[in-house]
């Protein structure tokens, strides 16, 4: 099993002052380091990758963006790492996907909720409102009226309508 860390350095920075020796008191047997931005300069990211070749291996980065820069990419990187059984620890937003509370199941639920609140506000700026159109039209409510005032049960208008029972049932009480 190993564990291997990454940390990308900023060329202003020049130095990794928070990533390598937070990996390494992490249990980093090796650090790889970049000093070049863009992917055609990550040389020790992909020579750390090849590293993180057994499950149970586990990649330590102090910071999510040291590993990528946009969210799709960062993902796809985690999940390329789990399906090869590798695990991944970052120190800072304490993600930990080797242990079952850290498998980015918070992570996942935060992006559902986000999308969730923003897709009500993306259709009101398309223009639409409100939420699906009523199976029951008040055309076949008053058809389920009829028929039922001839002697037929609720499950049969329904039927006779090609509308479930319990919406029909619904729009009934109404």
């Amino acid at each position: 099993m190993a564990n291997v860390g990454y940390a990308r350095v900023a060329r202003s920075i020049r130095t990794p002052r928070c990533s390598s020796p937070s990996a390494q008191r992490q249990g980093a047997q090796k650090v790889f380091e970049d000093r070049a931005s863009g992917a055609p300069g990550r040389s020790c990211w992909v020579a750390g990758r090849a590293r993180l070749r057994a499950p149970g291996d586990v990649l330590i980065v102090w910071k999510l963006d040291r590993l990528g820069r946009r969210l799709p990419h960062l993902i796809e990187t985690v999940t390329a790492l789990a399906t090869c059984g590798v695990g991944f620890c970052s120190l800072t937003e304490a993600i930990d996907t080797t242990t079952p509370r850290g498998r980015l199941g918070p992570f996942e639920r935060d992006l559902i909720q986000v999308r969730t609140r923003a897709g009500p506000v993306a259709a009101a700026t398309r223009g639409q409102k409100g939420s699906r159109k009523p199976v029951v039209t008040a055309e076949k409510l008053e058809r389920a009226r009829t028929i039922i005032a001839n002697g037929l049960t609720v499950r049969e208008a329904a039927v006779r309508l090609k509308v479930e029972k319990t919406a029909l049932c619904d729009a009934l009480r109404c």
